[in-house]
């Protein structure tokens, strides 16, 4: 059974980010919930230059319908010039969970 969430992934710079945010989303009911994973370590190469910074993962649990409100909202807060901004199918989910998903979103 195909599911009808998506989970988007996006980095961010600091922990006053992450949570503007995440905040953002869920107020405006663009996703059901946002989980920050603090301190992951990302290794990448920009402008010709290795970087290796600490950033927050954010992870938007929301549906394939709201993905480009989505975007649109984390390019307008995001501090980074291009912001890590991807999506992933949910392929199983817990259908309790899944339909609180659905009725939290707009």
């Amino acid at each position: 059974m195909k599911m009808p969430l998506i989970q988007i992934q996006c980095s961010v710079p600091s922990k006053k980010t992450a949570k503007q945010i995440a905040r953002k989303l869920v107020e405006e009911k663009l996703c059901a919930c946002v989980t920050v994973l603090p301190k992951v370590s990302s290794f990448y190469i920009y402008e010709g230059e290795f970087c290796e910074d600490e950033e927050f993962l954010l992870l938007i649990k929301t549906d394939k319908t709201h993905y480009d409100a989505v975007e649109k909202r984390i390019v307008s807060l995001h501090p980074y010039e291009i912001p890590e901004i991807i999506a992933l199918p949910v392929v199983k989910g817990v259908k309790s969970y899944i339909k609180w998903a659905k009725k939290a979103l707009k």
